[in-house]
């Protein structure tokens, strides 16, 4: 498989007693699913908070949660997309462009942090830190917005998350 075949969706969904649980959604270009993945819940310790602080959420959900995922699927896309700016942090540890999807009338986040695609009617939006991924993305991702919804894959993965979470037990 190439990666002009796939587009990668991951993110996560909070559960008050079970913990934190990412879902990976890889997609063909017309929108059917190749594979999915998702984790058992995760919670955070009380020491974990404490000496993580405000970097806890990054490094949880985008360099452990999603970095897990993505690393274990078989395809290589052509880019990751999320909906969480936490999840994005992703990016220092795949291969793979990462891509922000805003809500339709999302703010950006942090703009010292981040930057808005030229494309995609300003809902796009990536790292500062990983400027050169714009290239490829415009090249390779704006042919297919007409294609694809970007939004509409995390609720896929919301649905199939709650599936889960309804066998799953608390995390320890």
């Amino acid at each position: 498989m190439t990666a002009s075949d796939a587009v990668g969706f991951v993110t996560v969904c909070e559960h008050a007693e079970l913990g934190t649980i990412g879902g990976y959604l890889v997609l063909n270009t017309s929108g059917r699913p190749l594979e999915f993945h998702c984790t058992t819940p995760l919670k955070a310790t009380r020491a974990q908070e404490i000496l993580y602080g405000a970097t806890l959420k990054p490094v949880l959900l985008g360099e452990q949660i999603a970095a897990a995922l993505v690393n274990k699927s078989k395809a290589k896309p052509l880019c990751v997309c999320t909906d969480n700016e936490f999840v994005a942090a992703v990016r220092s540890q795949i291969d793979s462009p990462t891509v922000l999807v805003l809500d339709k009338g999302g703010e950006l986040p942090n703009p010292a942090l981040w930057q808005k695609l030229a494309f995609g009617g300003g809902r796009l939006v990536i790292s500062k830190q990983y400027r050169e991924d714009e290239a490829v993305l415009r090249e390779k991702l704006h042919p297919l917005l007409e294609q694809l919804d970007l939004q509409e894959p995390f609720g896929r993965i919301r649905e199939a998350l709650e599936e889960a979470q309804k066998t799953a037990r608390p995390a320890a």
